[in-house]
């Protein structure tokens, strides 16, 4: 018991998977010093493994769109047919999966390091907000034609 916590402390135990939808971190972009090891392995299942299947998911028709008035509609009719026809294949996509569900583990490994290196004051300047000052702002065609 004393040396499973210990462990923990040290960032050598197993992290524990987060309760629910896999979800990200509200810092999630942020690499803290001290965990490029567990962000690049993130970065990577996200980049493949998980937009792969965001990507068929979409092909098929079964994702969730972001925008409540927008309804999810197929790019690939063939690979929406194929789904249709046979939805107990394990290769094809089912209605309600979560593609961040791939990259579970490396999300915890993820959380557990920053988590504990955020707090460390060579990376607190990571979480701070920076506002743009006005005159560095983008004017669109819109603001300049109104003038």
């Amino acid at each position: 018991m004393v040396w499973g916590s210990i462990k923990n402390a040290i960032g050598l135990g197993e992290p524990e998977l987060p309760e629910g939808p896999t979800k990200l971190p509200s810092y999630f972009p942020v690499e803290p010093k001290g965990c490029e090891k567990h962000s690049q392995k993130l970065f990577n299942c996200l980049a493949n493994e998980a937009t792969a299947k965001a990507r068929d998911m979409e092909r098929a028709g079964l994702h969730k769109s972001y925008f409540a008035d927008v309804e999810a509609k197929p790019t690939d009719e063939t690979a929406a047919a194929a789904v249709a026809e046979n939805p107990t294949n394990p290769e094809f996509p089912k209605q309600g999966d979560n593609p961040l569900d791939e990259c579970r583990t490396f999300l915890a490994y993820y959380q557990q390091c920053c988590d504990r290196q955020l707090k460390k004051k060579k990376n607190f300047i990571l979480l701070d907000h920076v506002r743009v000052q006005d005159e560095y702002r983008y004017k669109g065609p819109s603001v300049e034609e109104a003038k």
